[in-house]
């Protein structure tokens, strides 16, 4: 009982930490609740792929690619923003940066659910525990953000969890890293681009949906076969859609308008969700070493929180 209760301390101890680090203008801003909603739906997805098991995951990303762009067209004739998307695309910057955006989320999209299904939920979480230093790191690097030593001793921990991580389950994770790498660039991208949140993501998936389209045609027997073959198998792919738009909506908003260190905070709620999953729900092995990798993850993460809640404290005081 110990040990599980272990990450749901840190769970707790995380937005506790997060929520006290936003200032307290930005606790009605829309960003901050758009990215709590994107990772608690993100922690909770393996349990929707898993679901989809009855396909192969290129078919998976393939069905949530074709019904993401499906329900976004709804939304962009609803709102009658087609001319803006339009004119927004002419731009061969901005296209270029949609581009970009909608090849590091397939790719995501891609690994994530291969990893999924094949019983490595717990290395999927372990990659997005290390995506917000890889976004901290960015933030550095492209906008000028600054770290306290403190937040430099977090990202060591975090560094240490995961060459822990090789001896600890016998192989270089690099699921987790490409994992990690990916959606910050992704991010990165996002905050580049010149379109929205709604817009770009519009643009991405109309750019992927040939290819997927293509993928789906050469490698389904039957235009049934690729919805599974049966009602309940076909509302779950169409489902696929609204379970990947819903959070990529609210994660677009959130990127473009709250700084990368506090998305990087607040995005330690999904890959405690996954982690629990993975080894509660479906049971993937958890060893001694490897739980000590994730311990020094977690002292990482707790470590950051609480230097961003300690800031806030000495700001107000201010």
């Amino acid at each position: 009982m110990a040990r599980i209760q272990t990450p749901t301390l840190i769970l707790r101890f995380v937005l506790r930490g997060a929520w006290r680090s936003v200032p307290a203008v930005d606790r009605n801003r829309s960003g901050v609740l758009a990215a709590l909603a994107a990772f608690f739906l993100w922690g909770i997805l393996p349990v929707y792929w898993k679901a989809l098991d009855f396909l192969p995951p290129p078919a998976i990303v393939a069905q949530r690619t074709l019904w993401s762009l499906v329900i976004l067209l709804g939304i962009l004739a609803w709102r009658r923003e087609g001319r803006t998307l339009r004119d927004g695309m002419r731009n061969p910057r901005a296209a270029g940066w949609q581009l970009l955006a909608g090849a590091l989320l397939a790719s995501n999209w891609l690994l994530y659910v291969w990893a999924t299904l094949n019983g490595r939920i717990i290395e999927c979480a372990l990659g997005y525990y290390l995506n917000p230093f890889f976004n901290m790191l960015f933030g550095f690097l492209w906008f000028g953000e600054r770290h306290t030593r403190l937040q430099l001793v977090a990202i060591a921990l975090a560094l240490s969890g995961v060459a822990l991580q090789m001896p600890a389950v016998g192989r270089f994770p690099w699921v987790a890293l490409t994992l990690a790498l990916t959606f910050a660039l992704y991010a990165v991208v996002k905050k580049r681009a010149p379109l929205g949140a709604r817009l770009g993501l519009t643009a991405e998936t109309a750019m992927l949906a040939p290819i997927a389209l293509t993928w789906l045609m050469l490698h389904s027997a039957s235009p049934a076969a690729a919805f599974g073959a049966s009602w309940p198998h076909a509302a779950l792919v169409v489902g696929a859609g609204l379970a990947t738009t819903l959070p990529l909506i609210c994660f677009g908003h959130a990127v473009r308008t709250i700084r990368l260190t506090t998305l990087g905070i607040l995005q330690f709620l999904g890959p405690t969700l996954q982690f629990l999953i993975g080894w509660q729900l479906y049971h993937e092995p958890m060893t001694g070493p490897r739980l000590l990798s994730f311990a020094l993850i977690w002292l990482a993460v707790a470590i950051y929180a609480a230097d961003a809640a300690m800031r806030r404290n000495r700001q107000s005081e201010i």
